[in-house]
């Protein structure tokens, strides 16, 4: 029985980091086709290979993600069921709500969807819920990353503004064209070095809590490995709902204001992941650099009822997703026969 939902909870995190590739896949590249620096296809191949490679940077986020909640040392194969039950519901809570986000094209966190699931089904399962944890590494990163990530941006693109004054427009934005295809490439390394990393977390504590490894024990290399297929390959699938919100509902953008809303959203990406080990949202970051850039044209040029709706996707995803987890924990104890 343990066998056997491990490898269901495996295939299950696995479809969650391919449903992580395509919802994000915006992330990386929106800004770049909508200034028509890169084509569809070509954003959409660089980004799945930049993902593949940076899921191999690190494993400090993994790391995290695993310690959010805590499920007791099985002593039974009934009380490792029982753990590996609660993942499971915790990646269905995820999964749901990045569906749903996804049809009404809302760019909202799979970050936090993660593991606003996992804290849901923790809660109804009755394992240990690392609140500690939550607030240092999830809450005041997801409140902070943002806020910077805009102020960033509006002050990078003050100095390209100010520095470019003088230079021919046409010209100008031709550089930034080029420049793009870099930092869109940063970017998506960014992107495989955050969320495909929170998928390795999940399925190292599957494999922990069926008995299979200890805590100890380092990311095998087949969980690195498929986790950043997985990420790619959902990546390469594109998400063009959320691409149309990101590249040109907030505002249309220039290639001098997506090159700045890139880079500095990069930026945060590496210094949350190595500096902190903070699994932090690259949607919240990419999002509120591109509105940091673009209010440099002028406030009202940011379509703010867009961003509005948005920002509240932001805020229901970890209940929503938690609520959800909840619930499959509820179906998922019965199906299979388990109890606290």
């Amino acid at each position: 029985m343990e066998l056997t939902i491990v490898v269901v909870v495996v295939v299950v995190a696995l479809t969650f980091d391919y449903t992580n590739g395509f919802h994000d896949a915006a992330n990386a590249i929106a800004t770049s086709v909508s200034t028509r620096a890169l084509t569809p296809r070509i954003a959409l191949a660089m980004a799945a290979v930049m993902n593949f490679v940076g899921a191999f940077l690190g494993q400090e986020i993994a790391n995290t993600v695993a310690s959010v909640i805590t499920i007791p040392d099985p002593e039974t194969t009934s009380a490792a069921v029982h753990g590996l039950v609660i993942v499971l519901a915790g990646l269905l809570g995820a999964i749901a709500w990045n569906l749903i986000t996804w049809y009404f094209g809302l760019p909202s966190s799979s970050s936090h969807a993660l593991i606003g699931g996992l804290v849901g089904a923790a809660l109804a399962g009755g394992a240990t819920v690392k609140w500690d944890v939550i607030v240092q590494k999830v809450v005041i990163p997801m409140i902070a990353s943002p806020l910077f990530g805009f102020a960033a941006a509006f002050v990078l693109m003050v100095a390209i503004m100010w520095i470019f004054r003088r230079s021919n427009p046409g010209r100008t934005n031709r550089g930034f064209r080029v420049a793009q295809t870099l930092s869109a490439a940063a970017m998506a390394l960014g992107h495989g070095l955050q969320d495909a990393q929170k998928t390795m977390g999940v399925i190292f504590l599957a494999l922990v809590t069926g008995g299979f490894y200890a805590q100890s024990d380092g990311l095998p290399l087949w969980v690195i490995f498929s986790a950043a297929a997985a990420i790619s390959l959902g990546t390469y699938a594109g998400g063009w709902r959320i691409m149309r919100t990101l590249g040109r509902r907030i505002i249309d953008l220039d290639p001098p204001r997506g090159f700045a809303s890139e880079t500095v959203a990069a930026g945060v990406l590496y210094t949350t992941a190595f500096a902190f080990e903070a699994p932090i949202s690259t949607t919240h970051t990419i999002t509120s650099a591109v509105m940091g850039a673009g209010a440099t044209k002028r406030f009202s040029a940011v379509r703010w009822g867009v961003a509005k709706s948005i920002i509240m996707a932001w805020i229901l995803t970890f209940p929503m997703a938690g609520l959800v987890g909840a619930a499959g924990y509820g179906i998922a104890h019965v199906v299979f026969e388990v109890a606290p």
